[in-house]
């Protein structure tokens, strides 16, 4: 058993950022999940670890042993990829790595920051937290990142590539209602992605993405040779105290800088008889999910269309929670509701057969998972959405939307140019001209 991190609460605030910039600078791997720019709830965590493995044997029906700790004291951080969880329950996939679950870190070094109540703990191994602390202690004081530009005014802009143009992927929608309309399925998660060849600098990419559009469940990971940056706006899974909890995500609508428009926007996201059948199906499907691993009866609906607004976008969001079978693992856990409902559709294993068949090409890291997993069966997973996968000369963003009887090919088309042009513009890339917004609005 890896040797338990040790815990040191410092007396002052330290910014995030700091810690982040000082580790990321003389560490090969390195990760930050991030409440958010300005964040003054929930957690932080940015830290460091030795490459390992997706931790199965992990159980989650404990109960946390201290309360007064932060949520993560020590364990695994790292993604878990579309494919790796699409093979696990029998469905085909295309561009299977390696079949490890993804890819993870043990972690060593650790700085855990408490939005709400403002405090900083050091976690580290034993013969090493005071020196680590010491290192943290020192950047007391010191500020979050100078300001900067959105954009490289000595770079050209580039222009990212689509799988699908807009048309194809209107055909695809109406493939989905077929499939609906014969039974086969009742909602499909459709994606597709855009591609921005060329070098980026993952950090910059990131400070842009953060700043254009925070998120509870920000992160940036950097394993081997691949970086995860993510804004994602949706937690997939969170474990403490035995209970799990699911927040699935089904609904969006782009934000006004008009007061007036931006509330009617709201108001008709959280009307919408689609969405709103939309979001229903998942919440449905995450219940039997998690009814697989929790005991007989607890399975709950704490929120149901609960509308939530970010920078971007508005969102439709509902929150799902059960308490844990005696014995459940991580292992069991996901094999019960990996990939999420949110990103497949319903019935699953159908659903995930037919989207291998139409979007002809691996999703890869984007609508998997990322977060951790900590040694006493705590665990927050969020959904890798909103999100940018650098590995080499080129940049991956994916995005896409679950399709019902009732969706709307055009509607469905530009909600895909709403979630993809953020992302792409923290790559200081812009869409392909038939994606762009003026001409799909």
């Amino acid at each position: 058993m890896p040797e338990q991190l040790s815990a040191r609460p410092l007396p002052d605030w330290v910014e995030p950022s700091s810690v982040f910039g000082m580790l990321e600078a003389g560490t090969a791997d390195v990760f930050w999940l991030d409440a958010g720019a300005d964040a003054i709830t929930g957690w932080s965590f940015v830290g460091t670890g030795e490459r390992s493995t997706l931790p199965r044997e992990v159980r989650v029906d404990v109960v946390a042993a201290d309360p007064e700790l932060p949520p993560f004291t020590g364990g695994w951080v790292g993604w878990l990829d579309y494919e790796s969880g699409a093979a696990a329950v029998g469905a085909p996939v295309a561009g299977l790595e390696d079949g490890s679950g993804g890819s993870w870190l043990r972690a060593t070094r650790v700085v855990a920051f408490d939005h709400d109540k403002q405090r900083v703990w050091v976690l580290g191994m034993e013969s090493d937290v005071e020196d680590w602390a010491a290192d943290v202690r020192a950047l007391v004081g010191v500020p979050e990142s100078a300001p900067f530009s959105m954009s490289d005014p000595d770079r050209p802009p580039r222009i990212a590539v689509a799988r699908h143009d807009p048309g194809e992927y209107a055909a695809l929608i109406e493939r989905c209602r077929d499939l609906i309309r014969e039974g086969i399925a009742y909602q499909l998660c459709l994606t597709t992605r855009f591609t921005v060849a060329g070098a980026h600098d993952p950090v910059e990419v990131y400070r842009r993405l953060r700043a254009a559009t925070p998120a509870h469940h920000g992160g940036f990971l950097r394993i081997g040779d691949r970086t995860l940056l993510s804004a994602s706006p949706e937690q997939f899974l969170h474990a403490a105290g035995g209970v799990i909890r699911t927040r699935p995500i089904k609904g969006t609508r782009p934000r006004s800088i008009d007061p007036v428009e931006d509330a009617a926007l709201a108001a008709e996201l959280a009307t919408d008889r689609k969405e709103r059948a939309e979001n229903v199906m998942i919440v449905d499907l995450m219940r039997n999910d998690l009814s697989r691993v929790c005991e007989p009866g607890s399975i709950r609906v704490e929120g149901l269309w609960v509308v939530e607004s970010y920078p971007a976008v508005h969102q439709l969001v509902s929150t799902v929670s059960g308490r844990a079978a005696e014995g459940t693992t991580v292992e069991a856990l996901l094999e019960a509701a990996f990939p999420a409902g949110s990103m497949t559709g319903a019935p699953k294993l159908s659903a995930m057969t037919r989207l291998h068949e139409l979007e002809g090409g691996p999703r890869g890291v984007y609508a998997g998972c990322f977060g951790y997993i900590g040694d006493d069966g705590t665990l927050d997973l969020a959904m890798v959405i909103r999100s940018i996968v650098i590995e080499g000369e080129q940049a991956v963003v994916g995005a896409g939307g679950g399709i019902t009887w009732g969706s709307i090919a055009t509607s469905e088309v530009a909600e895909v140019a709403t979630k993809a042009r953020a992302p792409l513009m923290a790559l200081g890339a812009g869409m392909p001209g038939p994606w762009r917004s003026d001409i799909l609005n």
